[in-house]
């Protein structure tokens, strides 16, 4: 293991970064000057060229203590209203110490219902890739304010997990409370030996795993430990830190006790390998001329279609073939079957007077 390569976070395209709650806010409310070093990381790594999103806890914490709610559980209708107060102070927060770096902050709320039906995941991968494309980061967080037990993720590790496997992240690191996974609790356990790589997660790694330790947390090690399982089939790896230091991710950068579990693959590999396992809905045909198009790694435009055969409905995989029939390759569809007929062999200018109403320039993208 002591030759294994880390991942280099200075080198990463797409990351996530998931901030818990105990590190944003504590005792004596928002933890400002932390705040301010992680804003000065996120800006550095943006002036790189990263593509940064962040998937933040603390809009209970936030409103609770505005709301007088105290420390104890709440019930469901007092979580909602907190959520509802601190979400406002929460967004604020980040555009208040990202603004002057100059970077534009955008607000996601989710649900899990956002990840599992498909139509609206396309809309949420589409509206972040849109964010990322204009230089924005977006601070997602759980929709707690309309989100009950049966629609909830219930913790931020593994939707940060699934925002990264959503946006085709390369690294996701969790900053937390603890500098990684250890084989005991070492809060309890004096003999607990950190683990610095994870290749595999076993049965005896999950073992290790146990239950959250501070009281502003949801989320423990078998929450990061699930996230893990979901970021590294997808490609992603994904790093545990201690998050109480100032600027984390640069102490991460430099090599800070922390536990990075290695990715299978690579993102896009991912992807692809999950987009070719799919059943086709349907076959476009396209002549010769998107087929060097497509070869030299560009999207499928409407314009190269010369015929579609079957049903589908947005996101959906079809097949594409040239003018000799001969199968090319398979992607998801950005347009159901009547959509796509209507624009076939047109410019994609032309996608707005056709449809009534503007369309992705790509049928497929070559993601």
């Amino acid at each position: 293991m002591e030759t294994v390569s880390l991942p280099d976070l200075g080198k990463a395209t797409r990351l996530v970064i998931k901030i818990g709650s105990a590190l944003l806010v504590d005792q004596d409310g928002l933890r400002e000057d932390w705040l301010q070093g992680l804003a000065q990381d996120v800006a550095g790594l943006r002036a790189r060229g990263t593509g940064v999103v962040i998937v933040s806890s603390g809009s209970i914490a936030l409103g609770r203590r505005v709301l007088g709610l105290g420390t104890g559980a709440l019930p469901l209708e007092q979580s909602q209203a907190a959520a509802a107060v601190g979400q406002i102070r929460l967004a604020r927060a980040y555009e208040q110490v990202l603004g002057p770096h100059g970077v534009i902050t955008a607000q996601v709320l989710v649900t899990l219902e956002d990840t599992a039906d498909r139509r609206r995941y396309l809309n949420a991968r589409a509206t972040l890739e849109t964010l990322m494309s204009l230089g924005s980061v977006p601070i997602v967080n759980e929709n707690d304010t309309v989100a009950t037990d049966e629609i909830r993720f219930g913790d931020n590790d593994r939707l940060a997990a699934q925002i990264a496997v959503t946006i085709g992240a390369d690294q996701l690191v969790l900053l937390s409370d603890v500098d990684g996974l250890y084989t005991a609790n070492p809060k309890t356990d004096s003999s607990a030996r950190h683990l610095p790589v994870i290749a595999h997660i076993t049965p005896e790694i999950e073992a290790m795993a146990g239950d959250p330790v501070s009281g502003l947390s949801k989320g423990g090690m078998k929450t990061k430990l699930l996230a893990a399982k979901t970021a590294i089939a997808a490609g992603c790896a994904l790093a545990i830190a201690d998050g109480f230091v100032s600027r984390p991710l640069s102490a991460l950068q430099s090599g800070a006790r922390s536990t990075w579990f290695l990715p299978e693959g690579d993102p896009q590999a991912a992807r692809k390998r999950w987009i070719g396992a799919m059943k086709p809905r349907g076959e476009l045909f396209v002549d010769a001329g998107a087929v060097t198009a497509l070869r030299s790694g560009k999207s499928l435009l409407p314009a190269g279609i010369t015929k579609i055969v079957g049903r589908f409905g947005r996101g959906e995989p079809v097949t594409i073939a040239g003018p000799d029939r001969v199968i090319l390759g398979k992607g998801l569809v950005r347009y159901t079957a009547e959509e796509a007929r209507l624009i076939a062999g047109h410019r994609s200018g032309e996608i707005e007077q056709i449809l009534g109403y503007p369309g992705r320039a790509a049928l497929i993208h070559r993601d």
